[in-house]
C-alpha cells in the first residue's frame, strides 16, 4: 500500500504547486484500503481540513488512475504514539473539544533567540506567501549556498518571523550542530552599543561564529550608522565562509532610509521577496488552524465573517479570533455568527461609516501634496493621475461605492474610467511595494481618529 500511495503522491506532485505538495501532502501515508473506505494518514489537524476542503476531489481522481477502488475517503491524524486517531467533527448545534491532538510546544528559552513553536507545519502557505515559503524551504537544504542572503520584506503581522525562524528550527531540526542565532536588529544595537560603552569582549565571536543569521527588522538600523558599519563587516565575514544569513524588514532595500549603499547592495545579493497581504482563502485557513489547536472548529460563516473584517494583519486576525473564544468560553457559549458580529462588529465598523467620499479624496489630496480641485480636474499628469486612482479604489474598498457614483465624485463622465483605476491599483497593491504602503499609509490616516 505504501508503494501505492508513493505513486498517488508522484502524480499529485504534477497538478498542485510545489508549496501546496510540500505543506499538506508531505508525510502522508495509505493506511488501509477497503470497497467502503480508502483511510489517509496526516501529521496534523491542519493537514487534515485542508485535504478535506480543498484536495479532496483531486485525490479522488488520482487513486481511480491506480485502481484504488473506495467508498469515500478518511483521513485521520497520527498521534506521537503512532496510532491513527480520527478527530471528531464539529456539530451545527455544540462545540466539541478536541483532545487527540496537543499542541503545547515548549517555548523555553534555547539560547539561539528562537521560537520553538514557529515550523513549516504550522505556518498556513497561500498565493501571498507561497514564493517565500518555498525559497525558506531552499534555504533548509542548501544553507549559505542557495538564496544568500535571503531577504524578506513586507508589512507588520504577514508571518515573517514566523517563516524565519521556521528556517532555524527544522535546521537544527535535521542537522544539531549547527549554530544557529536569531535576534532582532534592536538586540544587536543594543549589544553593540553595550560592548562599546562597558567594554564588554565577545561581541564579534558572538554573531560571525554562526553557520545561520537570522536578523529581524532589518529598517531599524536606518540612522544608525556604527551600527551599520559593524552589520557590515558581520555580513562579509558571514557571506565569505558560505555561512547563511536571513533578514526581514517592512520595506525592501531600496527603501530603507538612510541605509549605506553598500549595506542595500548586498542585501541585494541573493534573493529579496515580498510577502503580501494574504488573500481572502488564506486567511481562513488561518483561522481554522488557529482554532483547531484550542480543540475548536469553528463554523465555516464564522470563519468567512472574520476573514473579511480583517484583511491586512495576521497578528490582528490572530487576535481578533482569541477574543472570540475567550468571551465564548467564559459564557459557556459556542463561537457563532452572532456572538461574533455582536462582539467584533460593533467595535470595528463604525470607523468605516464614518468615512465620506469627501474624506478620502481630501486625505488622498494631503497625502500627496495636491489639491483636491487636483484631483477632480482633467488634467493628466503623472503626479495627478496616480493620486485620483488611488483615490477611486479607496472609495470603491472602503465605502463601496458604485463605478458611476465614483466616476460623478471624481469628476469623470465615463464610469469605465473608474473601472480601470480601480483595477489597476488592486493590480499594484499585489506586485508594487510602494503602492501598497502608500494605499496603507492612506488608510491610516483615515482612521487615525
Amino acid at each position: 500500500m505504501h508503494d501505492i500511495w508513493l505513486d498517488v503522491l508522484s502524480e499529485v506532485e504534477t497538478i498542485v504547486s510545489h508549496a501546496a505538495f510540500s505543506t499538506w501532502f508531505k508525510n502522508t501515508d495509505l493506511l488501509s484500503q477497503t470497497d467502503d473506505k480508502v483511510v489517509i494518514s496526516v501529521p496534523n489537524i491542519f493537514v487534515k481540513r485542508q485535504l478535506e476542503a480543498k484536495f479532496n476531489n483531486k485525490i479522488n481522481e488520482v487513486l481511480k488512475k491506480y485502481d484504488v477502488t473506495h467508498g469515500n475517503i478518511e483521513y485521520v491524524v497520527k498521534t506521537s504514539s503512532k496510532k491513527a486517531v480520527v478527530s471528531r467533527e464539529i456539530t451545527s448545534s455544540a462545540v466539541e473539544k478536541k483532545t487527540v491532538i496537543k499542541h503545547s510546544p515548549t517555548e523555553k528559552p534555547v539560547g539561539n533567540g528562537l521560537n520553538e513553536r514557529y515550523t513549516f507545519s504550522n505556518f498556513i502557505v497561500g498565493s501571498s506567501n507561497d514564493l517565500a515559503y518555498t525559497a525558506c524551504q531552499t534555504v533548509v537544504k542548501n544553507p549559505g549556498t542557495k538564496y544568500n542572503p535571503l531577504f524578506l520584506y513586507g508589512g507588520s503581522g504577514l508571518g515573517k518571523t514566523h517563516l524565519m525562524q521556521a528556517v532555524g528550527n527544522q535546521i537544527i531540526k535535521e542537522k544539531p550542530d549547527t549554530k544557529v542565532l536569531y535576534i532582532t536588529t534592536e538586540d544587536f544595537y543594543k549589544d553593540f552599543v553595550d560592548s562599546l560603552r562597558f567594554k564588554k569582549g565577545g561581541f564579534s565571536d558572538r554573531y560571525r561564529n554562526v553557520d545561520v543569521l537570522v536578523v529581524d527588522d532589518m529598517q531599524f538600523i536606518a540612522g544608525k550608522e556604527k551600527s551599520q558599519d559593524e552589520f557590515f563587516h558581520t555580513f562579509n565575514k558571514l557571506h565569505q565562509n558560505n555561512k547563511q544569513i536571513i533578514i526581514s524588514s517592512d520595506r525592501p532595500p531600496k527603501e530603507i532610509p538612510t541605509l549605506t549603499d553598500r549595506l542595500r547592495s548586498r542585501f541585494e545579493w541573493g534573493m529579496a521577496i515580498d510577502i503580501q497581504m494574504p488573500d481572502f482563502e488564506t486567511r481562513c485557513a488561518i483561522l481554522q488552524a488557529k482554532a483547531s489547536l484550542s480543540g475548536v472548529v469553528l463554523k465555516q460563516e464564522v470563519v468567512e465573517f472574520l476573514a473579511n473584517g480583517i484583511k491586512n494583519n495576521i497578528r490582528e486576525l490572530e487576535g481578533v479570533l482569541n477574543q472570540l473564544m475567550a468571551f465564548s468560553e467564559m459564557r459557556g457559549i459556542e463561537p457563532d455568527l452572532n456572538t461574533a458580529e455582536g462582539l467584533i462588529a460593533g467595535a470595528s465598523q463604525p470607523r468605516y461609516s464614518q468615512l465620506t467620499p469627501k474624506q478620502i479624496i481630501n486625505t488622498v489630496s494631503a497625502y500627496f501634496q495636491i489639491s483636491p480641485k487636483d484631483i477632480t480636474s482633467s488634467d493628466r499628469s503623472k503626479y495627478i493621475v496616480t493620486p485620483r486612482q488611488i483615490a477611486m479604489y479607496l472609495l470603491r474598498t472602503e465605502l463601496n461605492l458604485s463605478f458611476p457614483k465614483i466616476a460623478n465624485e471624481l469628476g469623470r463622465k465615463d464610469h469605465t474610467t473608474a473601472m480601470h483605476s480601480i483595477d489597476k491599483i488592486d493590480e499594484a497593491t499585489k506586485v508594487d511595494f510602494l503602492v501598497r504602503e502608500q494605499v496603507s499609509e492612506i488608510k491610516d490616516k483615515l482612521y487615525a481618529k
